[in-house]
């Protein structure tokens, strides 16, 4: 971009150092603050940045203002932002509850300043294209998505805000949120969740793993597994995306990033063919920064805005409900049914 943005990030964890190594070889100038100045300072240290000593510091010297605190905090830091009249960018979750996400998107229209989430698995390029062949109408209409994410269990101190709750939200609304997104963007509005989680119903297992199955405005239907019991340091993410005309399938195991398994149209000739597709090179990071920093700079859309994070979140807090409780979460009522795709 030519137009550089000043870049304030507030949190000097693992997602602040993600961040800031994108905007920085992105040729942004950062600025860090932390709760912890000496994580801040050896954060800015190892990636040419600076330090601000406090908030309102960062504030003065920033254009846009990176929220990659912890997930309960993320509501405070990007409406004090926006009321400073600077543009947001918040690491997923929005916020832990949908009350914070809802006064966050709020204050940032009010302020007239941009909103932008970090679901950054829509920047993953299998992702990327398997999106754009169902839009292409290659796969017909879409009738089931189901998507993996399954890790080993963050290697954080037991006392972490991470394994709280009610700070984080656990696996269900951190880690599956990604695939939650995913289906949306793809097939549409959610209207039901339905979840059962190892974690709520046998808590002192110590094994978190749950399946949600969501129903789409649409009709589709999505199958989504999230886990946090796997080995270390073993990471896999899956997808199938089956329609009226066929079949797209990925697996982070596999060699092929994408296979395609097609209906064929009369002029292809016949025959089922697998169409393998290729990854670009590119950190799917630091394309995320630099579509939003377009965003800010060109005042042009970009393709996870503010209704899609809330969007994201209400399904999550509605997954995390029904493993609660073993209901049905019916989402029809809310934003998600009202607003028009």
């Amino acid at each position: 971009m030519s137009e550089r943005l000043r870049v304030g990030i507030v949190g000097a964890g693992f997602m602040g150092e993600t961040h800031l190594a994108g905007w920085i070889t992105e040729g942004n100038p950062v600025v860090v603050h932390d709760i912890d100045p000496g994580r801040a300072a050896a954060l800015a240290a190892r990636h040419s940045a600076t330090v601000a000593d406090g908030f309102d510091e960062l504030l003065e010297r920033s254009d846009v203002v990176d929220v990659c605190t912890a997930t309960h905090r993320h509501a405070e830091v990007a409406i004090a932002a926006a009321r400073a009249g600077r543009h947001v960018i918040c690491e997923k979750p929005l916020a832990r509850t949908l009350e914070d996400a809802e006064a966050i998107v709020v204050a940032c229209t009010a302020a007239g300043v941009r909103l932008f989430v970090a679901h950054v698995v829509r920047f993953f390029p299998e992702y990327v294209a398997a999106r754009q062949a169902v839009a292409d109408g290659l796969v017909g209409e879409p009738a089931v998505l189901r998507l993996k994410r399954a890790s080993f269990r963050p290697r954080h101190p037991a006392d972490h805000w991470f394994f709280d709750p009610a700070k984080s939200g656990g696996m269900v609304v951190d880690l599956m949120i990604h695939d939650f997104d995913y289906a949306r963007w793809v097939a549409g509005d959610v209207v039901s969740v339905q979840c059962r989680s190892a974690g709520a119903d046998r808590p002192g297992l110590g094994v978190e793993h749950a399946f949600a199955i969501l129903t789409h405005a649409s009709g589709a239907i999505s199958q989504v597994t999230g886990s946090w019991a796997y080995a270390p340091p073993t990471f896999r993410t899956a997808f199938e995306i089956a329609g009226s005309r066929g079949l797209i399938e990925y697996d982070s195991a596999a060699s092929p990033p994408i296979v395609s398994y097609l209906r064929p149209r009369e002029s292809d000739g016949g025959g089922v063919v697998g169409l393998p597709g290729s990854p670009v090179a590119e950190d799917p990071y630091r394309l995320e920064l630099r579509e939003f920093h377009r965003a800010i700079v060109e005042g042009a859309p970009a393709r996870v805005e503010a209704r899609d994070g809330l969007e994201a979140l209400r399904i999550a807090i509605a997954a995390d409900e029904s493993a609660r409780t073993g209901r049905v979460i019916r989402l029809v009522g809310t934003e998600s049914a009202r607003w028009s795709r």
